[in-house]
């Protein structure tokens, strides 16, 4: 008699970001070969987005912010698609490739790490005409856009027309948009400078809103002091209790009655997860999955999910849940292999606790806000701190990021546009941020199954 070899248990991560690359490290570092580690994901790339801002602004090459995962994680299956339906039951993962292909994956454990989209409002025209920034898409669509603004502006024969194509509104005050503020003023500016035909006495104008009453508002007191004055110091117009009433193709209506006049709306307000979670049936806390201490889905065993995609109990603070940023969800991820392994019995499990080690925002140039283990800095010093925080997290491209640094600070910005993203490619009500969209006429190939 012959016996059949016993199949390896699979480990299916649906997603890799912040969360889902960490867990996918981790396990293949504690399972060692124990069990098959399977990660879907729409790209072949893990992306660094707290240096997003600076792709936009023509800092940082596209390449530098991206990580490949058949590179960093040599024994993890890459399965590239978009997760559609869940199938908890059955426990099939079906999914669409990039050239419309469905597949579909089996599981023996399944890990949730889808992370998040763009927040939306009910804001008439906001979606029809503001521009996300979640994904390396909206990144290179925003330069090029800023770009070809400034061009046309310069060649602009009626002045109103050059204001308009030279202001620039950006909508939320949290991290992400006071980065894309503080580095888009800069890059307009330098535009500006080295232009020839720039016209006297035009500026580049750039606005920031919020609802807040203070940037950063998340954040301490001290970091939102500092960056407010390094936006106002650079000509930001940082308007706080401020929001957005109705977005036209000629500009914005403030709920202040203010019609400014912009080709320019860049919608930073937050996010919310992935929609992919709400339409699993299963108990959400304002559309976050809601998963035990120890990150597993209470009533569906072998099933967790981390990051954004998860209202994790925070410890630390009794009836509260963990907040959705990068240094959460990597923790996460990181707990969340370990729980998994130990589903598998290699390990004990553990619940997930981690308070905050501060936070770091970079200003652009050589400015900064941070507070690194609550200590508040500003200026050179923070700014130091902040690319260094930035180089040991990032997973790899450490050279390549600080070789381009080095070029910023020593050669003039290249002012072209690649014209690689079109603005109908990166709609705003998308689930897909990380993925431009296809064109028409796409063929769909027939289905397949993996076993």
């Amino acid at each position: 008699m012959t016996t059949q070899p016993r199949r390896r248990p699979r480990v299916l991560i649906v997603g890799a970001g912040f969360a889902g690359y960490q867990t996918a490290r981790e396990l293949s570092r504690t399972l060692r070969g124990r069990a098959e580690i399977v990660l879907l994901n729409p790209t072949d790339y893990f992306l660094y987005l707290p240096l997003l801002p600076q792709v936009s602004a023509g800092v940082l090459e596209p390449r530098r912010v991206t990580v490949s995962l058949p590179g960093t994680l040599r024994h993890v299956r890459l399965v590239l698609g978009e997760a559609g339906h869940i199938d908890l039951d059955g426990r099939r993962v079906q999914y669409t490739d990039p050239e419309g292909t469905p597949g579909d994956i089996r599981y023996d454990r399944l890990v949730l790490a889808v992370g998040s989209v763009s927040k939306l409002l009910p804001i008439p025209g906001v979606a029809e005409h503001a521009t996300g920034f979640r994904g390396l898409p909206e990144a290179l669509y925003l330069r090029d856009h800023i770009t070809r603004q400034i061009e046309l502006a310069a060649s602009a024969a009626d002045p109103a027309e050059c204001a308009s194509r030279c202001t620039f509104v950006v909508v939320g005050a949290g991290y992400t948009g006071t980065e894309v503020a503080a580095h888009g003023k800069m890059f307009t500016d330098a535009l500006v400078r080295k232009h020839p035909a720039w016209p006297e006495g035009a500026r580049p104008r750039w606005l920031l809103l919020d609802v807040a009453d203070r940037v950063l508002p998340g954040l301490d007191r001290r970091l939102s002091d500092t960056a407010d004055q390094v936006l106002r110091s650079r000509g930001v117009d940082v308007r706080t209790g401020t929001s957005v009433k109705e977005s036209t193709r000629e500009g914005v209506l403030l709920d202040t009655g203010e019609f400014v006049e912009t080709r320019s709306l860049i919608w930073c307000v937050g996010v919310r997860p992935d929609p992919l979670v709400s339409e699993l049936g299963l108990p959400v806390e304002r559309g976050r999955l809601v998963v035990t201490p120890q990150l597993e889905v209470p009533g569906r065993p072998g099933v967790f999910a981390c990051g954004d995609a998860a209202a994790v109990p925070d410890l630390h603070r009794p009836g509260e849940y963990t907040p959705m940023t990068a240094q959460h969800a990597s923790r996460q991820g990181k707990v969340a292999a370990r729980n998994v392994a130990a589903s598998l019995g290699v390990g004990t499990p553990a619940p997930y606790r981690h308070s905050d080690l501060g936070f770091a925002v970079d200003l652009g140039g050589v400015k900064a806000a941070a507070n690194p283990l609550g200590v508040p800095l500003s200026g050179v010093v923070a700014g130091a701190v902040t690319r260094g925080y930035h180089l040991a997290a990032m997973p790899g491209n450490r050279v390549r990021v600080a070789a381009d640094w080095l070029l910023d600070a020593a050669l003039p910005r290249q002012a072209v546009q690649l014209g690689l993203v079109r603005s109908w490619q990166v709609p705003l009500d998308t689930a897909s941020p990380e993925v431009a969209k296809a064109g028409p006429g796409r063929q769909t190939g027939a289905g397949r199954g993996e076993e």
